[in-house]
């Protein structure tokens, strides 16, 4: 059934002061106005809501029933309004997709700065690697990812900023010092344990075909979701590590990066997000950083 839902919306500001003069006073119409919304709520639905008199005004039985329905349907327009409102002033929601490395070891300080600036502001951020990330921005899960580049995976997002550039690195723990001060192929790392990450990742299929492109098939002895852990194992020796070079900091003094004769190629940190769909003012501010 067809019911506008301003005859609903008179229905239930009359039900709740039970007096048709006092909804009209709340929904700023006439009282002959609000009389006759009900009336024609009542003929559409074939059934008598109010009982009238002189003196007062009453629900009858099929009139409780509907306001039963009403009334909690209303609260949720109402606080869906208020969430609206207040979003507007305090920057809303924002939901973020990036790997727990980039998380980590770039957009905490922005994360933190973006806080101090709107601490109403709600953040959401979803751990994934960043071809993951990719499928939550095309499901609409996420406002907008931090991601690995390049990324195969990114040719249906419209809209992409280069916000850093970075090499990776091979490290290692002493372990491995007879590398120290050498420079090797890579065919010549290829002949130890390498460690790094799986291949659902951007960083796998980089290192993958960089090796290919020079004839090399690359298996490595370990492969992780997360290159924290990947820095813990070559701590302890079982291999050399493949990591981005945004990842060294003070406490990895332990370990040494494993130099290659031919300079690795740069990658870059990208923020991608769909021009198509309106973003929030947090996910709009968060954006300016960059």
């Amino acid at each position: 059934m067809d019911i506008n839902y301003e005859l609903y919306k008179v229905f239930y500001y009359v039900a709740s002061a039970l007096s048709f003069s006092e909804a009209s006073k709340q929904l700023f119409i006439s009282q002959s106005a609000v009389s006759q919304s009900i009336k024609t709520l009542e003929r559409r639905l074939d059934q008598t809501l109010f009982i009238r008199s002189t003196k007062r005004v009453q629900l009858t039985p099929e009139g409780e029933i509907l306001l039963r329905h009403i009334e909690p349907a209303m609260h949720l327009i109402h606080r869906g309004e208020a969430q609206l409102l207040d979003a507007a002033s305090t920057g809303g929601q924002i939901r973020i997709g990036a790997s727990d490395t980039i998380c980590r070891y770039f957009l905490v300080p922005y994360l933190e700065r973006f806080h101090k600036t709107f601490p109403n502001a709600h953040i959401k951020v979803i751990n994934q690697t960043s071809i993951k990330c990719v499928e939550l921005l095309e499901l609409g899960q996420v406002d907008l990812i931090v991601a690995n580049y390049p990324n195969n995976y990114l040719s249906n997002v419209s809209s992409i900023k280069k916000i850093k550039t970075f090499r990776d690195v091979f490290i290692a723990n002493q372990s491995f010092e007879d590398l120290k001060d050498k420079k090797l192929t890579y065919g010549q790392l290829a002949q130890y344990p390498i460690l790094m990450l799986d291949k659902q990742s951007t960083t796998s299929e980089f290192l993958h075909r960089l090796f290919q492109q020079h004839h090399l098939d690359l298996v490595p002895e370990i492969e992780l979701t997360s290159n924290d852990l990947l820095i813990d194992l070559a701590r302890i020796g079982l291999g050399i590590a493949f990591i981005p070079d945004y990842c060294i900091t003070d406490n990895l003094q332990d370990l040494f990066i494993v130099e290659t004769k031919e300079e690795l190629p740069e990658r870059e940190l990208i923020i991608a997000y769909n021009e198509q769909v309106p973003l929030s003012k947090a996910a709009q501010e968060f954006l300016n950083y960059f």
